[in-house]
Order: C-alpha cells, then sequence, then structure tokens
C-alpha cells in the first residue's frame, strides 16, 4: 500500500511525526537500483584509478593484476560493511518505532484511531470517509495501519541488511571488472588508453542510468561521473609516472 504524503493546513507535506521515514514500495525499488549503479560507478573509478596508476609505474602485467584484484577485494568488502552497518541501522530505527507504534495502540487505542483518522483527512478525505476508513484498517490490522500511513513502514519489507552488503559487493565487483579485464588483456602498448576510453564508456553508462532512475538531466549527470573519473585516472596515472621516474 503506498500512500501520498500527508498536507498541513498550509498545503506543505507535513501530518503527525513529521521526522519519520516516508516512501513507497516503488521508491524504495529505485533506490535499491540506484544504490547499485553508484556501487558499480565506485568499483568502476577506484579500480580504474588503482589499475592505471600501476600500469604507469609498471609495465608486468602480473603486478598490475594483483594491484587490481587486492583493489577489487578490498573495495568490496568494504561497501559490503559500510552497507551492511547503515542498513541495519535503519532496520534497527524502523523495528523500535514499531515497537512504540504497538505499544501507543495497546495503551491508547482510541486516540490512535483518532490520529490515523486525522492523517487521512489531511489527504484530503472528508471526516465520515475518513473515519470509516481508519475503523476498517484498524479493523483488519491496526500495526499494519499506523505503520504504513503514519510511520511509512510496510512491516513486511523491513531493509535486510545482509542482502543490501550483498548488493553493494556484487554491483561493486561488476564494475571493478571493467577497468581489470580491460588493462590485463589489451596490448602493452596501448593498455593504459585503452583503459582510459574504456572507463568513460563505462561511467558514461552508469551517469545515464543513474539519471534516469533519478529523474534528472542525463547529460549534466554524465558530464559530472565522466570527468571525476577521467580526474581521477589522470592524477594516479601522474603519480605512478613519478614512481616510475625515482624508481
Amino acid at each position: 500500500m503506498s500512500l501520498p504524503e500527508p498536507r498541513s493546513q498550509g498545503g506543505e507535506p507535513g501530518g503527525h511525526k513529521g521526522a519519520e521515514p516516508h516512501g513507497g514500495s516503488l521508491a524504495g525499488k529505485l533506490n535499491w537500483l540506484r544504490a547499485g549503479v553508484l556501487g558499480a560507478n565506485d568499483g568502476i573509478v577506484s579500480t580504474a584509478g588503482l589499475v592505471v596508476g600501476v600500469a604507469a609505474a609498471t609495465p608486468t602485467e602480473q603486478t598490475i593484476l594483483t594491484a587490481g584484484v587486492a583493489g577489487l577485494a578490498a573495495g568490496a568488502v568494504s561497501m559490503a560493511l559500510g552497507e551492511y552497518v547503515s542498513v541495519s541501522t535503519q532496520r534497527d530505527t524502523e523495528q523500535a518505532a514499531l515497537v512504540a507504534e504497538r505499544r501507543e495502540l495497546e495503551v491508547m487505542p482510541e486516540a490512535e484511531l483518532a490520529e490515523l483518522e486525522d492523517l487521512l483527512e489531511s489527504w484530503g478525505l472528508s471526516e465520515s470517509t475518513a473515519r470509516t476508513a481508519a475503523e476498517e484498517m484498524t479493523a483488519r490490522d491496526p500495526l499494519a495501519a499506523h505503520a504504513q500511513v503514519e510511520l511509512r513502514i510496510d512491516p513486511a519489507e523491513l531493509a535486510n541488511p545482509w542482502l543490501a552488503a550483498l548488493s553493494s559487493a556484487v554491483s561493486f565487483t561488476l564494475g571493478a571488472l571493467v577497468p581489470l579485464l580491460v588493462i590485463v588483456f589489451a596490448p602493452d602498448g596501448v593498455r593504459i588508453p585503452v583503459t582510459f576510453a574504456s572507463v568513460l564508456v563505462a561511467l558514461a553508462i552508469t551517469g545515464t542510468t543513474s539519471a534516469w532512475l533519478g529523474g534528472a538531466r542525463r547529460g549534466r549527470a554524465v558530464v559530472r561521473v565522466v570527468l571525476g573519473g577521467a580526474l581521477a585516472m589522470v592524477v594516479t596515472y601522474a603519480i605512478g609516472q613519478i614512481f616510475d621516474v625515482a624508481v
């Protein structure tokens, strides 16, 4: 069940417990997809910068491969751990809110019914319709009704930290494989230019995808991510050249 944001009397989003999380199932799925695209983007940029920098310092394929695989593994684990901690905190917050709401329903059911009616009225329902809807929703499942209308939480779809960690690690790995495979299999003489070009194409794709998912302007999003990736590779290439000269 996905409901619109309540309106305050001034027409702005409002209602009870305004600081609590809001969002529907579709928005949640889009956020997961966007997070996956951003994870892949991180994998592309960080691994590309690493292997280009190493390749600028040494032409040894084994060294480049070792550095790339190590960077991929470290990045994937770091992304997974970060996502696990973040989503675990979100899940704990959601569960705490549900526990508090369940307690309120047990202690003051009439007040909670009136609150639900008030929320439904704020979405434009008439007083009588809101009262009927609130009574029917409460009779069916009071906790689910308040969770979805008041807290904007679906008790059946709480955030899964393990799934978040796995998806983050997988998306980072898939992105990291692009520069890693290209630089390993490209001919020695054109290894860095080919990797550079491949990475920019991959970043253009992730930039376009993230802009589409977020409803943003694609051109601006693509330029930002491509320029950022190019800058990262230029910087690490320069560092690699400095170490090559020093050696």
